[in-house]
C-alpha cells in the first residue's frame, strides 16, 4: 500500500501533539482523520488542514464508544493522542480524567479491534514511573503511581496488554517524556511548564519555579515525537509489537538551567527578557524529582534516532512562540 491508499485516525488530532501528527502524515500523503472533542485541542490547530482532501475531522468524545466506532471505520491505524494531562487537574478531578483517560481509552480499544484496525499506537506517559528512584528510566522497571494521572496512564498499558494477548490487536505504548514544541498552548491553568513560562517572560512576569528548580525532566522535542509514532506505526519487526517505549531524547535537564536557556534564547529577540527575575515557590504535589529515559530499547527495536537534543528544539520552539505570540 502506498502512504496516499493507507488511512490513519488521529484521536486528539486537534491538541499540541495531535496536530503535529495530522499535519506530519498529511504532509506523507496519508488520508488523515481527526477526532476531537476540543476540551482541551484547538480548532485554529487545525485550520489549516480543512482545505486538504485528504483531512477529514469528526467532532465527538471517546466516551461515547458509538463515536469511536465511526471514527475507526475504515481506518489502518490508530494514533491514540486523546487524554486529560495534567498532574494537578487529575488530582483536582480524578473522575474527569478517569473517565477520558480510561473509559474512553477503552472504548478506543474496543472500537479498533471491532472495526479490524491494524495497529493501535498510544500516548503513555513518564509518570508511570511514579515513585521509582531509579535512572535513568528502562521500561520494564516502575514504582507505583504519585497521582490519578498517572494511575489511568498505566491502566492504559494494562489494556493495551490484554487486548494484545487476548484479541491480537497490534499494540504500542509511547511513554511521553515532557514534550515540547509548536502548538502547544502557553494558556490555562493546566498550561505545561515550558510555553507557560515563554509566555511568562514575553510579558516581562516572573515564571515561578516549584521547588528550588533542582528537579529535572527529560524535556522532549516535538519532532522526536512524531519520529516514534511513525516507527511504532510501521514497524515491520514483530519483536517491536506490543510493548511499551520510553519516548525521550535520552538526557535530562533542571528547571534552572531550563529557565536560564529560555531566557538566553528569548533574548536574542527581546533583550530586557535577560533581566526578569524568576521566583521559587514550594514543590508541587505528585511530582516526581527527577525523570530521565533510556531509549535503549527504541534505538534496539524501532531504530528511533532523535534528531533534536533539549537545546535545539528548545530554541525552535522560542522562535515559533515569538513569531506567533506577536499574533495575539
Amino acid at each position: 500500500m502506498s502512504a496516499v491508499s493507507k488511512s490513519v485516525l488521529i484521536t486528539g488530532g486537534a491538541g499540541f501533539i495531535g496536530s503535529n501528527l495530522c499535519e506530519y502524515f498529511l504532509q506523507k500523503g496519508y488520508r488523515v482523520t481527526c477526532l476531537d472533542n476540543f476540551a482541551t485541542g484547538h480548532r485554529y490547530n487545525i485550520a489549516p488542514f480543512l482545505s486538504n482532501d485528504n483531512f477529514t475531522l469528526l467532532e465527538g468524545d471517546i466516551r461515547d464508544l458509538a463515536t469511536c466506532n465511526k471514527a475507526v471505520a475504515g481506518v489502518d491505524y490508530v494514533l491514540h493522542q486523546a487524554a486529560l494531562g495534567s498532574v494537578p487537574r487529575s488530582i483536582n478531578d480524578p473522575i474527569t480524567s478517569n473517565e477520558v483517560n480510561v473509559s474512553g481509552f477503552l472504548n478506543m480499544l474496543v472500537a479498533s479491534r471491532d472495526a479490524g484496525v491494524k495497529r493501535f499506537v498510544y500516548a503513555a506517559s513518564s509518570s508511570t514511573y511514579g515513585d521509582s528512584e531509579s535512572l535513568p528510566k528502562v521500561e520494564e522497571t516502575i514504582g507505583k503511581p504519585l497521582s490519578p494521572y498517572a494511575i489511568t496512564k498505566y491502566v492504559n498499558e494494562l489494556y493495551a496488554d490484554i487486548f494484545a494477548k487476548t484479541y491480537g490487536l497490534e499494540t504500542i505504548g509511547l511513554r511521553y517524556f515532557n514534550v515540547f514544541g509548536r502548538r502547544q498552548d502557553p494558556n490555562g491553568a493546566y498550561a505545561a511548564v515550558i510555553p507557560k513560562f515563554v509566555l511568562q517572560l514575553v510579558k516581562h512576569e516572573s515564571p515561578i519555579i516549584n521547588g528550588d528548580g533542582n528537579y529535572s525532566r527529560d524535556f522532549t522535542y516535538i519532532d522526536n515525537v512524531i519520529q516514534m509514532n511513525e516507527l511504532a506505526m510501521t514497524t515491520e519487526n514483530t519483536e517491536a509489537l506490543n510493548t511499551v517505549y520510553n519516548t525521550a531524547f535520552g538526557d535530562r535537564t533542571t528547571l534552572n538551567d531550563m529557565v536560564h536557556y529560555l531566557k538566553e534564547y528569548l533574548s536574542e529577540f527581546d533583550p530586557t527578557i535577560a533581566d526578569v527575575a524568576v521566583v521559587h515557590g514550594p514543590n508541587r504535589l505528585g511530582d516526581i524529582p527527577h525523570s530521565l529515559a533510556s531509549i535503549d530499547k527504541a534505538r534496539k527495536l524501532l531504530n528511533y534516532q532523535p534528531e533534536f537534543s533539549f537545546q535545539q528544539g528548545l530554541k525552535a520552539a522560542v522562535a515559533w512562540y515569538w513569531e506567533n505570540l506577536k499574533k495575539e
